[in-house]
């Protein structure tokens, strides 16, 4: 059942109108908040089969003014010089025989995991652990890397990884609540660039069928992304 400050933002929104992007940040930032800092996601809806391997969507985009999360991250390295750099980069664990042990009993406290190609050989592995939670250190997302330390800054800076699911869908996190609407909207057209940018080939038709930006606890806003595809 819908709160009353859920139906009172709702009031402020026309249903079917797309609105430019600045727009729709301004419509966001009138809406009454929740008691905590909510998250501000941006929701894509995308004319693809992702059954179709030659139309998989997936990337990384850095965001101008982070997520507004703290980052936990993961580094799987062996001993030496790279676990090291990881460790000074501020990554929270850092470990390769301890730390694959510990997630093959089942340990997923941790956001971004990062891998060196040597220790991807024992991580594979642990597929059926951090697959399904989309931890899974992967080279097209820059997180398998001998360059451990500048893996780690880029993730905490605020570097974000975009993935259509099984529905056609993309879900992002653009910020939160208490950010001021133009790093929202920066944040939020970083993203809308990098996934219209990510559009396969073999897609025809309409590619971006929906972009909604919203947060936590309040209604949707859809967004007008024609400016970003002429």
């Amino acid at each position: 059942m819908p709160s009353k400050r859920y139906k009172k933002n709702e009031k402020l929104v026309e249903a079917r109108k797309p609105y430019p992007l600045k727009e729709a940040v301004q419509v966001l930032a009138k809406f009454e908040k929740a008691k905590f800092n909510e998250t501000i996601d941006l929701a894509f809806r995308l004319g693809v089969d992702p059954k179709q391997s030659d139309q998989m969507v997936r990337g990384t985009v850095p965001l101008p003014h982070g997520t507004g999360k703290t980052v936990r991250v993961l580094v799987f390295a062996k001993p030496g010089p790279t676990a090291e750099a990881a460790r000074q980069a501020g990554a929270e664990f850092v470990g390769f025989d301890d730390m694959i042990k510990k997630c093959t009993d089942g340990w997923v406290d941790f956001d971004v995991a990062v891998a060196t190609p040597e220790a991807m050989v024992e991580v594979r592995k642990l597929g059926k652990v951090l697959g399904p939670r989309g931890l899974m250190p992967n080279p097209k997302t820059g997180t398998v890397t001998e360059d451990t330390a500048k893996a780690v800054r880029e993730v905490k800076a605020g570097r974000v990884e975009f993935k259509v699911d099984k529905a056609g869908n993309i879900h992002v996190p653009v910020g939160k609540a208490n950010f001021k609407p133009e790093q929202v909207e920066e944040n939020a057209r970083s993203v809308i660039e990098a996934v219209t940018k990510a559009r396969p080939a073999s897609v025809k038709g309409s590619f971006v069928l929906s972009c909604t930006l919203s947060a936590t606890m309040s209604p949707g806003v859809r967004v007008d992304t024609r400016e970003f595809t002429a």
